[in-house]
């Protein structure tokens, strides 16, 4: 299996992430990095996608903001969500195309949630992971030679509200919620776990 760097960074300021996300990504096209993912937190932050800004759709004046350049249109981070961004250059045989990508990261968090005794399944209305009709998993990814940037989030245990008042990625308010507030008990060192150990079937790749 191909390595991967894996990096548990803890809590990071979004637009330091951009940034070494941007650093990350020309070093893995240049090959002077193995394929490498960042495990972390960002202080409360509500992205805007490029959808989002074609519709004039703003978040409410008591989230902080910022413009984002990967597909979707508003995506909320903060407390209790997991965010994991993998700088991959996606070159195997069932990574052809971008739905190809998407549905392989949706088929590896359905696993590691599996493992935590969580039923999680795609549904139609939206790509991404869902728990009890209610999506605790958004994905975003942008792609350049075919190195991926962004990334996905998982709601284990977010503030009350912060997540369902928001009408994010096209969906209604309170579609969107955590794990936690569906009666499941995890949390993120658990889900990072669930992921790292699923992540070598599910990915074809290991922690170096």
């Amino acid at each position: 299996m191909q390595p991967v760097d894996v990096r548990i960074l803890g809590i990071v300021e979004y637009t330091d992430a951009l940034e070494m996300m941007s650093t990350l990504q020309k070093q893995r096209i240049d090959d002077e990095i193995p394929d490498t993912i960042l495990f972390l937190q960002h202080p409360e932050i509500v992205t805007v996608g490029p959808r989002a800004r074609n519709d004039g759709i703003a978040p409410p004046s008591d989230y902080r903001s910022h413009p984002v350049d990967r597909g979707g249109g508003l995506t909320w981070h903060g407390p209790g969500q997991l965010v994991v961004y993998p700088i991959i250059h996606w070159n195997k045989d069932d990574e052809k195309s971008v739905a190809d990508i998407i549905s392989k990261i949706e088929s590896w968090v359905i696993a590691a949630l599996d493992t935590l005794g969580i039923k999680g399944y795609r549904d139609e209305r939206m790509q991404g992971v869902w728990v009890d009709d209610k999506k605790i998993c958004s994905i975003g990814l942008s792609f350049l030679r075919w190195v991926s940037r962004h990334g996905f989030t998982i709601n284990y245990d977010t503030p009350q509200g912060r997540v369902e008042n928001l009408a994010g990625c096209g969906l209604a308010e309170a579609t969107t919620t955590s794990i936690v507030k569906l009666g499941y008990s995890t949390d993120r060192i658990q889900l990072e776990g669930a992921l790292l150990e699923t992540m070598g079937p599910y990915l074809n790749r290991e922690m170096v």
